[in-house]
């Protein structure tokens, strides 16, 4: 039997208006009321992450950040945090500003931004249906600012997220970022998500086997986009989304119903 599920949120567990299903809560219930360890890897920051890990039912392990950050939530303990560091802030920083792309910077609960848009601009939305001590911290920074907030948040900076509409200027950034020493992905077709080297969705659940004592092939990883690929390729059992992207598809050993069709119970 498999000893630990874990999913990604947006396009995995959630609906595509941000709920958990009912029968998705069931299976996950019911799984761990079979000794199964249930836990979320998402892109969101932890304190985003945190809301809907309380609406599932059980204690949920979270990786947040893409790999960044760990915390058990029964527990309240952090077990795993690699920040993003200050020089390659600066490197990303100026390469964004190159190509006039749209960029944010995030913490385990806050994110800085000089126009809330796309990614900042969910979050925002997300905040307004939340009590004040669920909500995620939005700093708006003038451009002038930015050697203050990096000079005063660089132990704490987890991701980096840049966004455009422009895909040729998104794809040549990346291209871009990839020569510096990070690691580079994306969750949505219009954004770049960067994190310290090493920092990936495949190398928390690893680390989170070897906490939990757990081989890889007891581990069943559900996701659907690029930033789900490195944990599809890491589990026993690596499972994409219907709607998943071609990438998170071809990674996977199974193709289960899309985040509509409630995908994760069905797979479970």
């Amino acid at each position: 039997m498999y000893k630990m599920i874990v999913m990604d949120m947006d396009g995995t567990l959630l609906t595509d208006d941000k709920r958990i299903s009912d029968r998705n809560k069931k299976a996950l219930k019911d799984a761990a009321n079979k000794g199964v360890k249930i836990a979320i890897s998402t892109g969101r920051i932890f304190t985003s992450a945190l809301v809907y890990g309380k609406m599932i039912g059980v204690d949920v392990p979270i990786i947040s950040s893409n790999g960044a950050y760990i915390r058990e939530e029964d527990k309240d303990e952090v077990i795993y945090v690699r920040i993003l560091g200050e020089e390659n802030i600066r490197n990303i920083l100026n390469t964004a500003q190159k190509y006039g792309l749209n960029y944010s910077m995030f913490s385990w609960n806050a994110l800085f931004a000089e126009t809330l848009i796309h990614t900042s601009l969910n979050y925002a939305k997300w905040n307004e249906n939340l009590p004040e001590d669920q909500k995620v911290k939005i700093v708006r920074v003038d451009r002038s600012q930015w050697d203050n907030v990096i000079e005063e948040n660089k132990g704490s900076i987890l991701k980096m997220v840049m966004t455009s509409e422009d895909k040729e200027s998104l794809a040549k950034c990346s291209k871009e970022l990839k020569t510096f020493d990070i690691e580079v992905t994306s969750s949505y077709p219009i954004n770049i998500e960067v994190m310290n080297k090493g920092v990936s969705k495949g190398n928390a659940v690893e680390f989170l086997a070897k906490y939990y004592k757990l081989d890889r092939s007891d581990i069943i990883c559900m996701g659907d986009n690029d930033n789900d690929v490195s944990m599809i390729k890491y589990a026993g059992l690596g499972i994409a989304m219907g709607n998943g992207n071609e990438h998170a598809k071809e990674a996977a050993d199974f193709i289960t119903l899309s985040n509509e069709e409630d995908g994760v119970a069905y797979a479970i």
